[in-house]
């Protein structure tokens, strides 16, 4: 592999904190000299870089999970790339790596929460999608919070979405009843016809709560939430006894410029002696290669599919962000640098 050659690297800064949707003056789009590995570091030329909705809320200033970005540095993103420089042994020249580099065409790392992939298993795409964070969130939200048993219905909502399409799968590789809440004829056919979902609520052409009561005969034993909000709300009112709702995301209200809107029907949580819970994927580190080990196995057996949203170019990376907030990607959104 030859060192690098190109001399300077295209980066996304944040520039302001967004008002509701994140809008093009809150960036700045600047060329930096690539830098250069010292000792223990690896220099990483990305490929593909993530676009989910939990950027929206590393924007903002305020106590989260993790520190927001500051102004001024560059966007916090996960992505997927290749070696081209290395001064750690745990990362040679040509390695294939996952890690949180940012929006930009390079990126230098000391290889802290940054693992190998194989691009002989997967092509990279999918590294950032079924067999990335993203699948790993509905790994680890569905089987270790949701603990769905056989039979048992799982409502999964943003079911098109990058989680959410590896959740109701995973559901049905579990014995589960699959039931998926989408928008739009298009994403309701695919989440059934080529995911194998039981069936899918289109919410801007149906009542969601009639449809569910419908398509979830016996009540809804497991909840995975990517959205909040009303969907939500009216996920609560048809719970089973003992349901487990897993807090997932809360889409639907990342850009909300006055009060959120909070579950108003959080008291059936009492009477159906139901669990609600928030977690994070960062959490299970240290399990990532046993979630990776069984996905790539489902895959390989044909039980388990993804569908990628791949914009190009990196100076499209404000417009495609938004393409998350107004429910126009189809599978994993991400950008190829």
């Amino acid at each position: 592999m030859a060192i690098r050659s190109a001399t300077t690297n295209r980066q996304f800064r944040l520039a302001a904190r967004p008002v509701g949707l994140p809008k093009s003056s809150d960036w700045s789009f600047v060329n930096e000299p690539v830098g250069a590995p010292r000792e223990g570091e690896l220099l990483v030329k990305l490929r593909y870089i993530s676009l989910d909705p939990a950027m929206r809320g590393w924007m903002n200033e305020g106590r989260s999970y993790v520190r927001p970005v500051e102004l001024g540095q560059v966007m916090r993103a996960a992505g997927v790339g290749e070696v081209i420089e290395s001064r750690n042994e745990a990362f040679p020249t040509g390695a294939y790596v996952v890690g949180t580099f940012g929006v930009q065409e390079y990126a230098v790392s000391d290889g802290t929460a940054v693992y190998r992939v194989d691009p002989n298993l997967a092509p990279p795409p999918k590294f950032l999608s079924v067999l990335g964070l993203t699948g790993l969130t509905a790994y680890f939200g569905l089987l270790d919070i949701g603990r769905p048993e056989p039979g048992q219905t799982v409502v999964v909502s943003a079911a098109c979405g990058a989680v959410g399409q590896i959740v109701g799968q995973i559901a049905k590789i579990k014995g589960c009843r699959a039931v998926g809440i989408a928008g739009g004829p298009e994403k309701c056919r695919y989440v059934v016809d080529e995911l194998g979902f039981d069936a899918a609520v289109d919410y801007k052409r149906e009542d969601v709560r009639d449809a569910l009561r419908t398509h979830c005969p016996d009540r809804i034993d497991v909840y995975f939430d990517n959205v909040g909000g009303e969907i939500l709300d009216t996920a609560l009112t048809l719970l089973a006894r003992h349901a487990r709702i897993v807090l997932c995301g809360a889409i639907s209200q990342y850009n909300e410029t006055g009060p959120r809107h909070g579950p108003a029907n959080y008291m059936a949580l009492l009477v159906d002696r139901a669990r609600m819970e928030g977690f994070l994927v960062f959490d299970f580190f240290s399990r990532y290669p046993e979630a990776i080990g069984d996905m790539a196995g489902w895959m390989a057996e044909g039980r388990l599919r993804s569908r990628e949203d791949i914009v190009s170019g990196i100076e499209t990376f404000p417009d495609a962000l938004l393409r998350l907030f107004r429910g126009e990607n189809f599978g994993k959104l991400m950008l190829e640098v």
